[in-house]
């Protein structure tokens, strides 16, 4: 197996790479893509040899070389937005592993479609953004786009290895959560939440933004939209239970009544290693789960009150069109303000549902109208950060 990992320093890159070095021998990594942690993709670029890397400009590449100089590595150095499509379609490569943050994977994901690549999908902007271009594009392509979340690789797990549940009797999915770490906290607390607090998941080690995400429950509401384009569900046949213990990563109610769960630590390698190599299953040696330690399993409803990011995205969904590329690409600001102690914890719901008031929505017939979308998203968050 030839692999390409966009975004190969951030927390689902090492990981993935981390899931080749420890159980896939065979498979080879053929490209690495990495941002401002240059040495970490310098080591990761001596240890796994690939054929092309990538960083986004000329001085990230000059860093770069210097470091695989003194390492004796020499291997083709891009850069640029037209460069990383380059790194999506590189002729050797089978699956891409797409883990790059944000609306920043769009354009990879359809490049490598177009080119017949597999794609294994953590980058899920690409489906909230541009569901039913990126779904469609892959029927035609005879493209497999396997999910990398720990949510959606269950609900696959669960569905037997088919990327659509309308033939195999689905009645409803139910998507877990973790709650995140304010699950608990009065609203009056979680308003002055820091993003220092946001970012102590109880449960998983993520990068920043979808740790946020996760505070926020956008997350949640962003897995709805992926999960109604990957497996063809209604918004009405996705529910939402709080999991906090991650244990049970989703399930699928079929018509009969029959539940199926997909259960597990809380080990991103799990999914990583089931988009890479499923439906086979490939021995290792991670945690296991023991159920003779395991505390009790408990579920409630999500307080979307407390969490109005989730009950945006709901809306976001049930709306269509390009409202979700708008929300997507708010968000993104504004967890990124957040983050920088620019914003609090309810400015960056209170910025999406006034971007929502103040937007036009229409629809999605081809990737510029998501582009459209989001430079008028840019406009709009640019006057609000300039209010």
């Amino acid at each position: 197996m030839n692999i390409s990992v966009l975004g190969a320093t951030g927390s689902i890159g090492t990981q993935t790479l981390d899931v080749v070095r420890k159980c896939l021998p065979n498979a080879r990594v053929r490209v690495l893509t990495g941002n401002a942690n240059v040495p970490l993709l310098a080591a990761l670029t001596d240890e796994f040899r690939p054929d092309m890397v990538w960083v986004p400009d000329g001085a990230r590449a000059i860093e770069l070389e210097k470091l695989l100089q003194h390492k004796g590595v020499k291997t083709e150095i891009l850069t640029g937005d037209d460069e990383l499509i380059a790194c999506a379609v590189h002729d050797p490569v089978e699956v891409v592993v797409n883990a790059l943050v944000g609306k920043a994977g769009l354009s990879p994901t359809l490049a490598a479609i177009r080119a017949g690549k597999d794609i294994a999908l953590a980058n899920k902007e690409s489906l909230v953004t541009a569901g039913g271009l990126i779904m469609g594009l892959a029927r035609d392509n005879n493209v497999r786009i396997v999910p990398i979340d720990s949510e959606h690789s269950a609900i696959l797990q669960c569905l037997q290895g088919k990327l659509t549940g309308n033939d195999v009797g689905v009645e409803k999915i139910i998507l877990t959560a973790s709650g995140g770490p304010f699950r608990t906290w009065p609203q009056e607390h979680i308003a002055a939440a820091t993003a220092a607090d946001a970012l102590r998941h109880p449960n998983w080690t993520m990068g920043p933004k979808i740790t946020i995400d996760s505070a926020t429950l956008m997350n949640k509401g962003l897995e709805l939209i992926e999960a109604m384009w990957l497996f063809g569900q209604p918004m009405e046949n996705i529910e939402i239970l709080v999991h906090p213990q991650s244990i049970i990563h989703s399930m699928v109610q079929f018509i009969d009544g029959a539940i199926m769960a997909q259960m597990g630590t809380p080990d991103m390698r799990l999914p990583i290693l089931y988009a890479l190599a499923g439906p086979d299953r490939v021995s290792n040696n991670y945690p296991r789960l023991d159920f003779l330690t395991t505390k009790d399993l408990t579920f409630e409803a999500p307080d979307m009150k407390r969490f109005p990011c989730l009950a945006l995205a709901k809306h976001a969904a049930d709306v269509g069109g390009t409202l979700p590329a708008v929300m997507n690409a708010v968000n993104e600001w504004a967890v990124g303000r957040y983050l920088n102690n620019k914003i609090d914890f309810y400015g960056i719901s209170a910025l999406i549902a006034e971007a929502f008031d103040s937007y036009t929505v229409k629809e999605v017939n081809d990737i510029a109208d998501i582009h459209e979308a989001e430079a008028w998203a840019m406009e709009f968050v640019n006057l609000m950060g300039t209010a």
